[in-house]
């Protein structure tokens, strides 16, 4: 998310670092637990494309809420409980995809290509050769602003986050990804009901109206008889066409995200710095050298460094 004029006046946004939340996509995620319950029973947890670990934020939280009863009950401990975040960024950029969350459960956190057979086994020994009970994906490409191109890019990647989720899914688990909607998204749609018994999509009331946004929303995981999950292309199956229902996450009682409102609505404002800065940023080097010089003399190292 770019630091922009619009980003800091939006709600959703200065509330993420009010509660502690690294983006304000945890909004979504939330408003989409509140209409479809996604977490209800749930205990161990994939979050594929992670990075910068909202989403795994909030699974931490709510996983431990659901399951502080049934912990008591069964005599169960909070490391029962698991969630794996995986993320392609820190073998690209060979460094941390993003800071730790160790409160209030452990996140498992994987480098690693969703595409690769490696990935799927390791979270499935991380749960104990147990699968996971749910899957969710909020990865999308970096926006060329060719709707065309952008929808097509994040279709492939919706469909590797499928494709893995096959392997690891258990039957009866649940599927959350994001979506671009478009002209040519029905194909998606019917691929998702060939593993799904029940398909929604979703637009939260965070997710701006101005958005192509949204999230489909997979229930009760039920593959073919004698599927044999595979790392190929899921296009290769064969595919039913089918109406899915739209839904929208919230009501009018919620705030609107492509609104502007005051920062002083109780009559104060404390400012607060963003939650999470970046952990290597390309200009910590040039910081260091400058930091004992002169204004005069930082000024003329910077202009050389450029």
């Amino acid at each position: 998310m770019g630091k922009t004029s619009k980003d800091k006046r939006d709600i959703y946004y200065r509330q993420a670092k009010e509660n502690g939340y690294r983006a304000r996509s945890a909004f979504k995620l939330l408003q989409i637990d509140k209409v479809f319950h996604i977490f209800d029973g749930v205990s161990r947890v994939v979050d594929l494309c992670a990075a910068p670990g909202s989403w795994s934020q909030v699974l931490s939280k709510r996983l431990y809420e659901n399951n502080c009863i049934s912990m008591s009950e069964n005599n169960l401990d909070k490391d029962d409980v698991k969630i794996v975040a995986v993320d392609l960024q820190g073998i690209i950029f060979s460094k941390q995809a993003m800071a730790p969350i160790n409160a209030p459960i452990c996140v498992k956190q994987l480098q690693g290509d969703i595409t690769q057979l490696s990935v799927a086994n390791e979270i499935i020994a991380y749960f104990d050769d147990k699968k996971a009970q749910l899957v969710v994906c909020d990865g999308a490409p970096d926006v060329t602003g060719l709707h065309d191109i952008d929808e097509y890019i994040q279709s492939q990647l919706l469909l590797a986050a499928l494709n893995i989720t096959t392997h690891i899914l258990a039957n009866g688990g649940k599927f959350v990804a994001k979506i671009f909607r478009g002209k040519d998204t029905s194909l998606l749609y019917s691929q998702m009901r060939v593993f799904f018994k029940k398909v929604s999509i979703a637009k939260p009331s965070s997710s701006r109206n101005s958005s192509i946004e949204a999230f489909v929303v997979c229930e009760n995981y039920s593959p073919p008889d004698n599927y044999v999950p595979q790392m190929i292309d899921p296009n290769t199956t064969a595919l039913d066409k089918n109406i899915v229902p739209f839904v929208v996450c919230g009501d009018l009682g919620n705030l609107d995200s492509d609104m502007s409102y005051s920062l002083i609505s109780d009559g104060k404002y404390e400012y607060k710095e963003v939650l999470q800065k970046p952990i290597s940023p390309a200009y910590k080097e040039i910081l260091e050298k400058t930091k004992n010089l002169s204004l005069k003399h930082q000024n003329y190292l910077l202009k050389e460094t450029h």
